[in-house]
């Protein structure tokens, strides 16, 4: 049996989704009519029920995935191919305590506060009222606002956290924040930051080379779906290609010892063989007086070849 505040899905044969908060003796209105929330609450997960018009809907337990799609939104969220990558980058799991800023609609909130668990926490911070607002709607109706402590606020003057397992900025200037970094994260934390462009990835990576950030990657993540028929297996027409770029690096502040950065490439790396090996001509005179055997032979293959060529 379901219990009363519990978010499910459900859907119709025709693939109709409808994710909802159960509420005991409310209604849920659909475009097929309407259903009794007590209906669903006696009947459980993989039943069926009726609208009054007599269309039938089941009832599924809605994923993380299905939660972060389902959130209203005013700005664009990340998407879960970046999400994804991101928490196993950032080390993300139950009792992680992780700094945030740029909530935007909550998307990346969301899934942040669902895997840090009960016993983590999750400190992110948003300038704009409105999205603060909405941020706060969203984890209220996703059953996860006791897992984060929200923040209204410009992150100039620093985050209001600190000793943090981790860190994400989706900012469009995270370059002037990051001397507030290491106050706010413990020593050797992976940070993490998303951008649009690749210049604003430059100039991140420019501010990088002056500060002690180690083990930086940049990379794009692209999810390429198929058609999911038997037998006329193939990609779908469209797909979700530049969502953004994706940068990460670990703060080495306050750590004794750093990695020690990679060697130069040789100058002759890729160069002729005759530019990288000089040899000189009085070197191969001496060599050949001290190899008479070869000299000889080479000055007998020459008289050959010259008899050789008169006898024509």
């Amino acid at each position: 049996m379901l219990e009363a505040g519990q978010l499910i899905l459900l859907v119709n044969p025709k693939g109709k989704r409808y994710l909802r908060t159960l509420n005991a003796g409310e209604e849920i209105h659909t475009h097929d009519g309407m259903m009794y929330t007590d209906n669903i609450l006696a009947a459980g997960y993989g039943k069926v029920v009726e609208t009054h018009l007599g269309h039938k809907y089941q009832i599924l337990k809605p994923t993380i995935y299905d939660i972060i799609k389902g959130l209203k939104r005013q700005t664009q969220i990340m998407y879960p191919k970046e999400i994804s990558y991101l928490l196993l980058k950032l080390g993300i799991g139950p009792g992680t305590r992780v700094v945030e800023s740029g909530s935007g609609s909550g998307g990346l909130t969301t899934a942040l506060a669902y895997y840090v668990g009960d016993t983590g926490k999750v400190y992110t911070h948003e300038k704009r009222p409105e999205f603060y607002k909405l941020v706060r709607n969203n984890l209220e109706w996703a059953g996860l606002e006791h897992r984060v402590e929200q923040f209204n606020l410009n992150i100039e003057d620093g985050f209001l956290a600190s000793d943090c397992d981790a860190l994400f900025l989706d900012v469009p200037n995270p370059w002037d924040y990051l001397h507030h970094i290491p106050k706010a994260v413990i020593p050797g934390a992976m940070c993490g930051f998303l951008l649009p462009t690749t210049n604003q990835v430059s100039d991140l990576l420019k501010a990088m080379e002056t500060m002690p950030f180690e083990e930086l990657e940049v990379c794009e993540i692209l999810v390429r779906h198929y058609k999911p028929v038997a037998e006329r297996l193939r990609p779908e027409d469209r797909m979700v290609a530049h969502t953004g770029y994706l940068v990460f690096a670990r703060n080495m502040a306050g750590c004794e010892m750093s990695v020690e950065p990679p060697k130069k490439k040789r100058e002759n790396r890729g160069k002729p063989a005759a530019d990288k090996y000089h040899v000189d001509r009085k070197d191969m005179i001496h060599a050949k007086k001290d190899v008479p055997e070869a000299t000889e032979a080479v000055e007998e293959n020459k008289a050959e070849s010259s008899d050789e060529e008169k006898a024509e």
